[in-house]
């Protein structure tokens, strides 16, 4: 009973929860930039919501870099924090543009991956990533 209101860390734990966290947010998004990267290669008319006045086919690229290649950054844990603002960025012209005139309903899955991108950019990847092995080097390198 004590442990189930204990609020101490696992450290462990908590790096494997980000390694879950990490890896399933970016499959989902995978999902989503995916079909997007397919519609932006397939030479065909681009039909896309022009959110910054770049063009269809430039806001539709921009789509493409944040939804899959970012999302495989995220998905190793490579450059987390600097992936996530692409994918932070995107959230919200989900949130305030594309779907503003929407119910609450339509907005709810980039909230949630909102708070999701939001999290990992203030926790970083964790143990488990590229990141890691690579701040463990520069560290060694500087002793």
């Amino acid at each position: 009973m004590r442990k189930l209101f204990n609020t101490n860390f696992n450290q462990e734990g908590i790096h494997f929860m980000l390694l879950v966290l990490r890896v399933a947010i970016a499959a989902f998004m995978l999902a989503h930039g995916y079909p997007k990267l397919q519609y932006l290669t397939s030479g065909g008319p681009i039909e896309f919501m022009d959110f910054l006045g770049i063009g269809q086919t430039a806001s539709l690229a921009l789509a493409v870099f944040a939804e899959f290649f970012c999302s495989i950054l995220l998905l190793f844990g490579l450059g987390t924090r600097l992936a996530v603002l692409p994918l932070i960025v995107t959230m919200l012209i989900a949130i305030f543009m594309v779907h503003a005139a929407d119910a609450f309903e339509k907005k709810e899955l980039a909230c949630h991956y909102l708070l999701v991108y939001l999290f990992l950019l203030i926790s970083g990847s964790g143990k488990y990533s590229i990141d890691y092995i690579i701040s463990r080097n520069q560290s060694k390198r500087r002793r």
